[in-house]
C-alpha cells in the first residue's frame, strides 16, 4: 500500500484525510514513480472544492506536480526509462508516496536540480514559460507582471530577465526586497497604479502580463500601447475586452526541459519559500489556501 493525502467528499478542508491505497499501476502514456517532492498550489483546493468540476472518482488524492524516480513505464511510452530522476504533471494526485504522471508532461531532472526544485516547475514555471513565449518580447523591451510576488509572477520575471528584458511588478510593499532579489522592480497595487507604473517604467511599457484581474489589470492596460501585448491568466474576459487574450497553455516536455536547464544554468529559482514533509500536507495546503503563501511551497516524501 502507498500513503496518500486527499480527500473523500468535495468541499473545505474537513474533507481531506490521509489515505492508504495500492501503488497505482501505470496505463498507456504513463510513468509510475516514487515521489520524492510534491508542488503545492491554489488549484488544489480549488479542485478539492469542486471548483473545476465533480466529475472525478472518489477518493481523490491532491496534488498536479510532482517529482521522483520512474519505477514502471505503462505502454507506448518513450525516452523513459526505470531509474530516471523525472518531474512533471501528475494524472492522480501527487501528495503521495507513489504517483502517477503524464509522460507527455513530463521530462527528466538534471542531476543538480533538487527534486523538491523540480517539483515547483510544472505549474507555476510553465504557466510563466508559456506566457512569456507568447509575448516574445525582444531584449531591452519592458515587461509589466501585475502579481510579480507569487509563484507564476516571480517565475515570469526571471524567465524575461534571462532574455535580456526588464522587468516592473505590482506587489504590495511589504515585498519590495523580495521582488528586487529577483530582478524587477516593485510597484505598489491598487487605487493609481497606473501613475506608480509609468513613475518606474518612464520609457514606457512593452508587454503585460497579468496575474491578478479585475480594476487592477483595466487601470494598468493604459499604460500599455499596444493592446495585443497583454495577456492574463486571471482574467481572460477583461484582457480580450482591453484588446488582449488569455495565456495559451502549450505544456509539454520541450518546454519543461527548457525550464529544468534554466535552473541548472542558475537563470530560474522557482523561490521555494517553505517545505513540508507529507505528514505535514494539511498544513502547507492550508498556508496555500489562506492567500498569504510567497513564492512556492513543496511537500518532500523521503
Amino acid at each position: 500500500m502507498s500513503k496518500a493525502f486527499g480527500y473523500r467528499a468535495f468541499g473545505g478542508p474537513e474533507h481531506q484525510e490521509f489515505l492508504d491505497r495500492p501503488v497505482p499501476v501505470p496505463g498507456p502514456d504513463r510513468l509510475q514513480i516514487a515521489v520524492r517532492a510534491a508542488g503545492v498550489n491554489p488549484i488544489d483546493w480549488k479542485i478539492r472544492n469542486g471548483w473545476l468540476g465533480t466529475d472525478r472518482p472518489l477518493p481523490a488524492v491532491l496534488g498536479v506536480e510532482a517529482a521522483g524516480v520512474v519505477e514502471a513505464v505503462g505502454p507506448g511510452v518513450e525516452g523513459f526509462a526505470v531509474g530516471d530522476e523525472v518531474f512533471g504533471v501528475t494524472v492522480a494526485g501527487g501528495y503521495a508516496e507513489h504517483a502517477l504522471l503524464d509522460a507527455a508532461v513530463s521530462a527528466r531532472k538534471p542531476a543538480g536540480v533538487p527534486f523538491a526544485t523540480a517539483a515547483a516547475l510544472p505549474v507555476a514555471g510553465a504557466a510563466a514559460w508559456d506566457a512569456v513565449e507568447q509575448l516574445a518580447l525582444e531584449p531591452g523591451r519592458t515587461l509589466l507582471v501585475l502579481g510579480v510576488a507569487g509563484g507564476v509572477g516571480s517565475a515570469a520575471a526571471q524567465i524575461a530577465r534571462a532574455r535580456g528584458v526588464k522587468v516592473v511588478g505590482t506587489a504590495a510593499d511589504r515585498n519590495r526586497d523580495w521582488v528586487a532579489s529577483f530582478g524587477a522592480t516593485q510597484v505598489r497595487y491598487g487605487e493609481g497604479v497606473a501613475d506608480r507604473i509609468r513613475a518606474a517604467a518612464p520609457d514606457g511599457v512593452d508587454g503585460l502580463l497579468d496575474l491578478i484581474g479585475g480594476e487592477d489589470l483595466r487601470e494598468a492596460a493604459a499604460v500599455l500601447a499596444d493592446r495585443t501585448r497583454l495577456v492574463s491568466t486571471a482574467d481572460p474576459d477583461t484582457a480580450a475586452a482591453l484588446g488582449g487574450s488569455a495565456v495559451r497553455r502549450n505544456p509539454g516536455r520541450e518546454a519543461l526541459a527548457a525550464l529544468a536547464a534554466l535552473v541548472a544554468a542558475g537563470g530560474l529559482d522557482p523561490r521555494i519559500t517553505a517545505t513540508y514533509p507529507l505528514d505535514r500536507a494539511p498544513e502547507a495546503l492550508a498556508e496555500v489556501e489562506s492567500g498569504h503563501a510567497r513564492g512556492k511551497l513543496v511537500l518532500v516524501v523521503e
